[in-house]
């Protein structure tokens, strides 16, 4: 029995490769082991009620995760995974690579992810450059849901948000000066908290303020990371997350305007990255 995991901050979507053929989908907690020490990742791996099902099948487990860059976070949640998976061989590689194993397969190409986060890496058919752009949420993530999220509220408690916009924002989410404040600055997963006003964006497509906000955080993540390679416009550009996906037609737009080729775009790589896994038996 195989497992394989795609998470980020938000969520973590795992798909389950039994033996005879069946697969089983299912979400838990997102894992980030910048923001998640040693404890909470073994509780939230042993209490999931899915997860425990399956532990003493499992015989290899796939773990593609935001924040797993840096060889000892990795062993961070290696060893988390190995409290509840006893009898399985473990790998844990970034989230960058899962998302690049999902849209370019075995063949060379950029990979952006837009979700909670930002990230882009380059793959070379056979492993991941990682860029050197990313600063995470407080001084980068550009284009991110969390980055979207900053804007919409800074514009809303400095009254530079249209009034009708400005009205109903209000009316949707309840908050005040002291209430960002407290989420962004005294409690954990500020970034999460921003990226859920994201979708305020989508439910008002079409509104010229909300136009031109997409239209620069796509922008700005395109400048501040596509183009810094050299050689952008020889290989396709994918993108996966949920920012990806809901605002594509933005980034079909910007991307076109720079001359640069868009190949795939997911919402969510876990399918096509456990088809990858499951094709190649092992992770490269």
């Amino acid at each position: 029995m195989i497992l394989v995991a795609d998470s980020g901050s938000s969520k973590t979507d795992w798909i389950i490769n039994k033996g005879d053929g069946e697969r089983i989908e299912f979400s838990t907690k997102g894992i980030n082991p910048y923001f998640t020490n040693d404890k909470d990742l073994v509780r939230i791996f042993s209490q999931d009620v899915e997860l425990k099902k399956y532990a003493d099948q499992a015989t290899e487990v796939y773990f593609f995760g935001e924040g797993c860059s840096n060889p000892d976070k990795r062993e961070q949640v290696s060893n988390g995974l190995s409290q509840v998976f006893k009898h399985a061989f473990i790998n844990v590689e970034n989230d960058a690579v899962g998302s690049a194993y999902a849209t370019c397969g075995s063949g060379k190409g950029f990979t952006c992810v837009l979700g909670t986060a930002s990230n882009i890496a380059f793959f070379n058919g056979e492993g991941v450059e990682y860029s050197k752009h990313g600063l995470g949420f407080i001084l980068g993530d550009e284009g991110s849901g969390a980055w979207f999220g900053k804007r919409l509220i800074v514009a809303f408690l400095h009254n530079k948000m249209p009034k009708h916009l400005k009205k109903e924002f209000a009316k949707k989410y309840n908050i005040d000066r002291e209430v960002v404040i407290r989420y962004v600055y005294q409690r954990p997963l500020a970034n999460i908290w921003l990226a859920n006003f994201a979708p305020f964006l989508s439910l008002h497509r079409g509104e010229p303020y909300v136009e031109a906000l997409i239209e620069e955080g796509i922008e700005r993540f395109i400048q501040t990371h596509v183009i810094r390679y050299a050689d952008y416009r020889n290989y396709e550009c994918h993108f996966v997350g949920s920012i990806a996906w809901y605002f594509r037609d933005a980034i079909e737009t910007i991307c076109k305007r720079h001359h640069i080729r868009v190949g795939k775009i997911l919402a969510r790589p876990i399918h096509e990255l456990s088809r990858f896994i499951m094709e190649n038996n092992a992770v490269q």
